[in-house]
């Protein structure tokens, strides 16, 4: 339910004790003539004036054009029958509530247009009756070019302000969106790597528990630790304070590989120093979970992890002699090597997959992250 002050401009240059004088205002002017029948014609104009404004408000789309019509001859008519021009202030205030930019410049110039207009005329019907007045007939005449461009723009202002706000609130959601993804995948890739490990030697263990008791007890022990490890991830993953190193990486790769009885041979280790943090735990995650794909899917023997550093990039290979991958329809599958596209996305990375005897995997970063890092850290 519209409210009976919701009718007067809030927050505007005029207050609310300013709209009340002018509402009363028009009865001062209208019985200082003698004449009942322009009393009478005063009190019906002034009636239907605030009914139109009423309605004016209430009103949607093309009707409200109607009821301001109504409101400028409203306006027009007491300016010329009792030189009472301040009805046109209400109209200029609703004006400057219109929305739609070509029906606000419509009635903005008929507005100005006809109170101008109505004001010389009277000034040569009746000198006198506005010649008293004229200082508050020119505040009134700039009210009425300035109230509604101010009202305008506030109101487009709070709208662009509301879109803002919804935008803020959009990015939220998405910024927590992916952070669930990020997060989602830092568990697939931790706790993938690391509950495989657990599988692996928990079956070297119990084919090892018949024949050499004391190399299943070592086992175990690994499988003890692992377990430790991968606690301790989860944690760190949680509080978001990992950073992996790849040489720290290549320790569990390794165990991981020998787990899998898989013959394996690492190139280019020394190349391993000077990379960022980023691109660090990104390539981490990303030989991580290539090497626990080669491991679970590939039924290969043997395992190649090749480091290279070139003058514009840094090469990453993972090579097997298992199976390979089957082509599939729609490029990339499976959540892992989807994940490691994702990781290299951000550090405008790339993967490469060579299905030849084997599975090649070629991960290449641009060496440009590891420049800007120098200088960053510096």
């Amino acid at each position: 339910m519209q409210k009976w002050y919701s009718f007067f401009p809030r927050n505007t240059w005029l207050s609310i004790y300013a709209w009340v004088i002018f509402c009363l205002l028009p009865f001062f002017f209208i019985f200082r003539s003698s004449n009942l029948l322009n009393g009478a014609i005063g009190i019906s104009l002034l009636l239907l004036f605030f009914l139109s404004y009423f309605f004016s408000f209430k009103a949607k789309s093309g009707i409200v054009y109607m009821w301001l019509s109504f409101e400028m001859v409203i306006n027009i008519v007491m300016t010329l029958l009792f030189g009472y021009v301040y009805f046109s202030i209400f109209t200029a205030f609703f004006i400057g509530n219109i929305r739609r930019p070509v029906g606000f410049y419509i009635m903005y110039g008929l507005h100005i247009f006809f109170t101008i207009s109505a004001i010389v005329v009277g000034f040569f019907i009746d000198i006198h009756l506005f010649l008293p007045q004229v200082h508050f007939i020119i505040i009134t005449v700039i009210g009425v070019i300035l109230l509604p461009f101010n009202l305008y723009y506030r109101g487009k202002r709070e709208n662009l302000e509301g879109q803002l706000e919804d935008a803020k609130e959009r990015i939220s959601e998405l910024v927590l969106l992916e952070e669930r993804e990020r997060i989602a995948r830092d568990l697939h890739d931790t706790l993938g790597q690391k509950l495989s490990m657990i599988g692996l030697k928990s079956d070297l263990a119990r084919r090892l528990v018949s024949r050499d008791p004391y190399e299943a007890e070592k086992e175990l022990n690994d499988i003890r630790h692992t377990a430790s490890i991968a606690l301790k991830e989860v944690r760190e993953l949680v509080a978001g304070i990992r950073a992996t190193k790849l040489k720290d990486e290549l320790i569990r790769v390794r165990q991981i590989l020998k787990a899998a009885e898989m013959e394996y041979r690492v190139e280019g280790e020394g190349q391993l120093g000077d990379l960022p943090i980023i691109l660090e735990n990104v390539l981490s995650m990303c030989l991580k979970e290539a090497v626990t794909n080669v491991v679970k899917h590939s039924r290969a023997t043997t395992c190649l992890i090749l480091f290279e550093r070139r003058l514009n990039e840094f090469r990453v290979v993972i090579q097997d002699n298992g199976s390979g991958l089957e082509p599939k329809a729609g490029g990339i599958t499976g959540s892992g090597l989807r994940g490691i596209e994702e990781r290299l996305e951000f550090v405008n990375g790339s993967l490469e997959i060579e299905v030849q005897e084997g599975t090649t995997l070629t991960i290449r970063v641009p060496l440009v992250i590891t420049h800007q890092g120098g200088e960053e850290s510096g």
